[in-house]
């Protein structure tokens, strides 16, 4: 009998791992930035959590009900849908209300996910299109940022007019670095603010505030082969380079390539996000294209357009491609060379 070759969707993993293997790998891999994210913003952070994975893990297994699955528990054994509520919990203001939250993790499953018929069938990541939604739908409250729990009360803050919050609110670097451009402030304000954006000591997204914690984590699943390095180097190496451009070309006007590297959902988004084995290309040299791609595309709107982040948009325009690049980034079989 003839050796039969089975195709199958994405993700498309190396031998010796499983999806849930590659998964639980990811949830370690982010638990040092919810450490962080536990520590600066207290119990924001649990209840936001908490909220995103509980609502992401019951969307699940009621599309699997609607959709009539033979064992309609069994696709929420792979873990995936927890690493989407981590991920979108870490991609929202850690003040975001409860309500807004699972709207967004209801979004991102059913949406981002299911409609396309589960894993390794959706073309976008899940927890970006929860993101995005939120984006779309609540502007204000995606755009209200608390100040950590472990700031001096008596460090002036920036409050947003019409949120009812239990906190002080603070413009995030990336916001202050539009500030800059504008000549509203000096650039010098943001730049001080290096040690505490390494460390997470400031306002932004519940788990993209530290950039040390984010590096502990992806060198985490480096090391475990979970993710290679081709899409996270590519990712900060050409944001590195477009941001030393603007930089050198205006240093009045553009704040260091540091602080794009170690501000906003640029390192969460290299290592955590852009990795996905469902929604990355498959080879090297496709990687490459991808990661390059996203960090061009996250000094494009940052720098030139008006929303002061664009690691989020970014990795969705690069998922839209991803096929594209797939069809022109193919492997040359041996001896023989690849269909068109």
């Amino acid at each position: 009998m003839a050796a039969r070759i089975r195709v199958s969707p994405s993700p498309h993993i190396s031998e010796g791992l499983s999806t849930r293997k590659v998964m639980f790998d990811v949830i370690i891999g982010l638990v040092p930035a919810m450490i962080g994210a536990v520590y600066f913003f207290r119990h924001y952070a649990i209840i936001l959590i908490l909220t995103c994975v509980i609502s992401s893990v019951v969307t699940e297994l009621l599309c699997n009900l609607i959709r009539k699955v033979e064992r309609p528990f069994e696709s929420l054994g792979d873990l995936s849908a927890i690493v989407t509520g981590i991920i979108l919990a870490f991609s929202v203001p850690p003040s975001l209300p409860i309500w807004a939250a699972v709207i967004g993790s209801v979004f991102a499953i059913a949406i981002g996910k299911m409609v396309f018929g589960g894993l390794g069938c959706n073309i976008f990541n899940p927890a970006m299109v929860g993101r995005a939604f939120l984006t779309a739908s609540f502007g204000m409250l995606m755009t209200t940022w608390v100040v950590p729990a472990t700031v001096d009360a008596d460090m002036p803050t920036i409050s947003a007019s019409n949120v009812s919050v239990d906190a002080r609110t603070q413009a995030t670097p990336l916001a202050q670095s539009k500030e800059v451009q504008k000549k509203d402030i000096d650039k010098e304000i943001v730049n001080k603010q290096m040690g505490a954006m390494l460390f997470g000591e400031v306002g932004g997204c519940l788990g993209e505030t530290s950039a040390v914690a984010l590096l502990i984590g992806g060198i985490y699943l480096l090391i475990r082969k979970t993710i290679t390095f081709h899409i996270p180097l590519a990712v900060l190496v050409s944001t590195s380079v477009f941001g030393g451009i603007c930089y050198l070309i205006n240093s009045d006007a553009y704040v260091s390539p540091l602080v794009h590297l170690s501000s906003g959902g640029l390192l969460l988004g290299a290592f955590f996000i852009a990795t996905d084995p469902v929604t990355a290309p498959l080879t090297r040299r496709g990687m490459w294209v991808f990661g390059i791609g996203v960090g061009a595309l996250v000094m494009l709107i940052r720098v030139v357009g008006e929303y002061p982040e664009g690691a989020m948009y970014s990795i969705l325009l690069m998922n839209a491609v991803t096929p594209l690049i797939d069809r022109f980034c193919r492997k040359v079989p041996a001896g023989g060379k690849p269909n068109v």
